[in-house]
């Protein structure tokens, strides 16, 4: 079995009116990426953002006809549009191993590793958190959450209660039970994140420890540790909220905070926070520190 596959590159403004039209013309599938390498990583609540320069790609099964496509187009892309949309015949393969070809056992800290499913390690003493193909929001593979599964390695957990909030794959959240931590709650306002992170803590043997919620659902009681993987602007946001979080003394880590924009999301945390040197890697920052008491 093939498939046909079209993408082209447009301005984020031109994005959804494409996807429609793929999927008018039945697109097994379409998805949006970028096409710049433009960082977007979490969004503010109830905002769904592009990137400036997106590209739509649009999954055909293999016997549709190509040029009932192009004649489709042609009522509605300009020709200079028309001429970049490229075409490609993929052959179907097993997907999920084209992915663990590209994924590998990958060491964080001292001893955490994450790894597929089945994957051994070469370390005795290692943690490891498994993940598979699927919906995953997170492997580790993004600096910014190598930074966090590092901090969490170097942390003092056991018998602890952690918050991940912005949980994704719930990598973060897993990886903090298998360091010792005795519950962990994962915040997301996807529900397929939570999903991804339900599947993913069950693969992990850590369900009865882990709990998820939509952000309206979360307890109320401050934990010992927090991580929040999301990007600035959404940290300095929900500064508050999470500050109210985090048990005086209790610590925390923020990340997905590009280099020029650590100080205003420190900032925002300074008035209830002792701060930790920033930790950096490629163009990325975590921000860590210990949660004050504010006298009333």
């Amino acid at each position: 079995m093939s498939w046909l596959q079209l993408s082209l590159d447009v301005d984020e403004s031109q994005a959804p009116l494409l996807e429609v039209l793929f999927e008018q013309l039945e697109a097994v599938s379409v998805t949006l990426g970028d096409a710049a390498d433009q960082p977007l990583l979490e969004p503010l609540p109830e905002t769904q953002p592009l990137w400036r320069h997106t590209r739509v790609t649009a999954l055909f099964e293999g016997e549709q006809d190509a040029e009932h496509l192009r004649s489709a187009l042609g009522t509605v892309l300009s020709p200079a549009m028309q001429q970049r949309v490229h075409w490609e015949r993929i052959e179907d393969r097993i997907w999920e191993r084209v992915w663990l070809e590209h994924f590998k056992p990958m060491p964080f800290g001292r001893r955490l590793w994450v790894c597929p499913v089945g994957e051994t390690v070469p370390q005795a003493d290692a943690v490891v958190i498994e993940l598979d193909p699927g919906l995953a929001f997170g492997t580790g593979t993004h600096p910014t959450t190598a930074l966090c599964l590092k901090w969490l390695d170097d942390q003092s957990l056991d018998g602890k209660n952690l918050i991940d909030y912005g949980c994704g794959s719930g990598i973060l959240a897993i990886a903090a039970l298998k360091l010792g931590a005795a519950s962990a709650i994962g915040v997301d306002y996807d529900p397929q994140a939570l999903q991804a992170s339900r599947d993913n803590a069950a693969k992990n043997d850590v369900s009865e420890r882990l709990g998820l919620y939509l952000p309206e659902q979360a307890p109320e009681q401050p934990a010992d540790c927090l991580v929040a993987n999301i990007l600035a602007e959404p940290l300095i946001h929900l500064a508050p909220e999470l500050g109210r979080r985090i048990r005086p003394g209790g610590r925390f880590a923020l990340s997905g905070i590009l280099e020029e924009q650590w100080q205003d999301v420190a900032r925002a945390y300074a008035d209830f926070a002792q701060l930790d040197p920033i930790q950096t890697q490629d163009d990325w920052v975590l921000i860590s520190g210990t949660r004050i008491a504010i006298s009333e």
